[in-house]
């Protein structure tokens, strides 16, 4: 056993970024397994969710090694293998995430922050010179990836939808990151239990606070339009200037068709914003498992007396997680193009 794990080490030495490569391989390999075949997304999942517990649980699992096999467990392999797990999730959940990000929102800093993390444990002087010696930081990175892995593989694994996956995420990440904390900064006296329990809380109500800026993971937008026609669920030209008139004699329908897993069902908002600020709210319901992704709209007639400005349809989870924007704007006139000059 000992000469397998020394041969293993030697072969992470060697050849570091033929593994950081595989690392990404399978997480991009698994993205297309969970966008073709669903039923597959459950094992993947299930497998890094496997994954994540034996990173909880490694002091243990080291101390019942050396009890069966009367022999430690080399660091270099307990270092090498943690690196593993970071890598195997960010590349899995990070397809997930660059897809579903609404990019000119806050969105693009939590999907930034998995990029770097990523980027990080790639890079072995990174990740072992500057990220591991900084115990806090090295725990900020494991939460974070925890935290993206749970949304992406509650919605798949549990069907539940991307509020209750955010809810859940975020109290199990939190749960799982206090005994980390409480290795680092033991807890000596009940003022350092507390204020460890204050600071976790914190850390807790500032992602709920913030839930807007994490993307939904499993909900994405395969097709959208603002149109003034829609016939037999499929919308006409989709429109970025429509005049003011046109508006207010036959409405605007805003159409959306949203990819979502096999057996989940949400309910979404279809936010209509006018220069800014909210004037209709409409709920849809949708169910996952299209192909296609679930085609659903909304049909608004009541407009405003001066409808001219800048409009938007930001379509919403339940928690105001943004899946998707649609913008055009109202204007008094739609000019047409003058006719082209005979030639003479």
């Amino acid at each position: 056993m000992p000469i397998l794990f020394q041969r293993l080490i030697e072969l992470f030495k060697r050849y570091p970024g033929v593994f950081a490569l595989a690392g990404f391989i399978s997480g991009v390999g698994s993205f297309v397994l969970v966008d073709r075949q669903e039923s597959l997304a459950s094992w993947i999942t299930i497998v890094m969710l496997v994954s994540w517990l034996w990173l909880m649980l490694e002091n243990s699992f080291t101390r019942l090694f050396r009890r069966i096999f009367k022999r430690e467990v080399p660091p270099a392999v307990l270092r090498y293998a943690t690196q593993m797990i970071h890598q195997e999730s960010l590349f899995f959940v990070l397809p997930f995430f660059f897809i579903t990000t609404t990019w000119n929102s806050g969105q693009l800093v939590f999907t930034g922050l998995l990029a770097l993390a990523g980027l990080v444990s790639i890079i072995d002087p990174l990740y072992y010179k500057w990220l591991a010696p900084r115990r806090w930081l090295f725990l900020a990175l494991h939460t974070l990836t925890l935290f993206a892995a749970m949304l992406t593989a509650l919605p798949i694994i549990l069907h539940l939808t991307t509020a209750e996956s955010f809810k859940l995420a975020l109290g199990m990440a939190m749960l799982l990151s206090f005994p980390s904390l409480a290795s680092s900064f033991p807890i000596t006296t009940w003022r350092r239990g507390l204020g460890l329990v204050m600071v976790t809380l914190a850390v807790g109500g500032c992602g709920w606070l913030l839930r807007s800026w994490v993307p939904p993971a499993t909900l994405w937008l395969t097709d959208v339009a603002v149109t003034t026609a829609l016939e037999n669920r499929t919308p006409g030209e989709s429109l970025k200037a429509v005049s003011a008139d046109k508006v207010r004699s036959i409405g605007l329908y805003a159409y959306t068709a949203i990819k979502a897993p096999r057996g989940l069902d949400e309910r979404i908002y279809h936010v209509w914003q006018f220069n800014g600020k909210e004037v209709d709210r409409i709920a849809l319901n949708i169910h996952g498992g299209r192909k296609e992704g679930y085609r659903a709209w909304t049909h608004k007639q009541n407009f405003p007396g001066n409808p001219v400005g800048r409009w938007q349809v930001r379509v919403l989870t339940e928690d105001g997680q943004v899946i998707g924007v649609l913008r055009f704007r109202v204007t008094d006139a739609i000019p047409t193009q003058a006719p082209a000059a005979p030639a003479g």
